[in-house]
């Protein structure tokens, strides 16, 4: 994306209640909640509208929700930490930037649902972020649902989307994610003075993350998501997907003043408040591996194509093959419909010579 994305701030921030309802019963608790104060004050003194926030501990199955309630209010308990107390809302939403992003991410290709439903419940995460940096509901939000099985390409999109509508709107935003580090948290009680990280790996893991934010790597964490999900996410979700929305919402680069207020334990999780600013300076932008997607359009299928490959994509007419009992289909496919479906963003099954090639089975 572009130098000129309206959004003038990132903000990483853990999804747990801890921080707003209990920063006094351990130390780096405390140190959260004063993180949060500080950009609290930073986003008062910005030129921002509006606040998006993508939260995960807001799971979506059928496609990408956004919250349109004019108003929604409520209490809410934690499912897990409830013994920390009661956290009532009464928040203020954009609904004309809320209802914009549901058309916004329709015309490319996702599948969008707008909540506007009196007690739909809002998720621990998203309650404590807005509820620590826009307690008096100075700036108006929206939050976005991440959708537990969407992959890199409908996440990119959703970002972008979500920047087409600040754009039309003519609207500074900052972005919020709502998102642990490692998420391997202790499965019994523990006293607050107790917690911390739940392995050495994780720990470890979680320090090199957070060197990339505090350079502003925003990009190379985005490229590197798969591989941090594999080592220190339970596999419960698909991938380590914020840190795709939030650079393709704030600009797929590595531009940024990255600044790591605090880095705490969170029952085990890794809890980290961060914020990223748009700046002319950079460490570099790599080549990258993964692809840029401006468009949705499913999950590519060649089983059930009809489409041919490049003739270099094909085998050689000089290859040798061991096994002639198996013959290369005209066109270098092979079809069957006894394998399951495949699934990915570029599946096919293709034999070459002695090789066969599969991604995505």
């Amino acid at each position: 994306m572009s130098d000129d994305s309206p959004i003038v701030m990132g903000i990483w921030g853990p999804p747990h209640p801890h921080p707003l309802l209990a920063p006094e019963k351990n130390e780096g608790w405390g140190k959260l909640r004063a993180a949060y104060d500080q950009l609290r004050e930073r986003i008062e003194e910005s030129d921002a509208d509006v606040i998006i926030v993508y939260s995960t501990t807001w799971p979506s199955v059928i496609g990408h929700q956004v919250q349109c309630r004019e108003n929604p209010e409520w209490t809410h308990v934690d499912d897990d930490f409830h013994a920390l107390g009661s956290m009532p809302y009464s928040f203020k939403v954009d609904v004309d930037l809320a209802n914009g992003i549901v058309e916004a991410g329709e015309k490319r290709g996702l599948h969008m649902r707008g909540v506007d439903y009196h007690g739909f419940p809002i998720d621990t995460g998203s309650i404590v972020a807005l509820s620590l940096l826009n307690p008096d509901n100075k700036l108006p939000m929206t939050i976005l649902s991440s959708n537990m099985y969407a992959n890199r390409a409908e996440t990119i999109v959703l970002g972008k989307a979500t920047t087409d509508v600040l754009k039309a709107q003519g609207k500074k935003a900052v972005a919020v994610v709502v998102a642990s580090l490692s998420n391997r948290m202790f499965t019994k009680h523990i006293e607050p003075e107790d917690d911390r990280i739940h392995s050495q790996k994780d720990d470890e893991w979680n320090r090199k993350i957070l060197e990339f934010f505090a350079k502003g790597r925003l990009e190379d964490i985005s490229q590197l998501s798969r591989d941090i999900h594999s080592q220190i996410r339970v596999q419960k979700v698909v991938a380590f997907k914020p840190a795709w929305w939030l650079a393709s919402a704030m600009g797929q680069h590595n531009r940024y003043d990255g600044d790591v207020l605090a880095y705490e334990a969170l029952h085990g999780s890794g809890g980290a408040v961060i914020s990223l600013t748009p700046t002319k300076g950079s460490v570099g932008d790599k080549e990258f591996d993964e692809d840029d997607v401006e468009y949705y359009r499913g999950d590519r299928n060649v089983i059930d194509s009809d489409s041919t490959l490049e003739v270099s994509e094909t085998a050689s007419a000089n290859s040798e093959v061991s096994d002639s009992s198996h013959t290369v289909p005209e066109g270098g496919i092979i079809e069957t419909s006894a394998a399951p479906k495949a699934v990915g963003a570029y599946p096919h099954a293709r034999r070459v010579g002695e090789l066969l090639y599969l991604s995505g089975v």
